[in-house]
């Protein structure tokens, strides 16, 4: 069984409302990844934006 699989099944076996944290938890593990993408990119602007700067004219 993949994990995949195992994940749907064990997913469609909770009640409604332990679906709903499921998915809640994901969504909150998307957003901390987003975030992490973010800090790196504003980490990049902010030790590049002299030369981003120059670039820009």
């Amino acid at each position: 069984m993949t994990l995949v699989e195992r994940l749907l099944r064990d997913f469609n076996e909770l009640p409604e409302d332990k679906q709903r944290q499921v998915v809640d938890f994901v969504e909150f593990l998307r957003t901390r990844a987003d975030k992490g993408l973010e800090s790196i990119m504003d980490t990049i602007i902010a030790e590049n934006y002299n030369a981003l700067k120059e670039l820009g004219k």
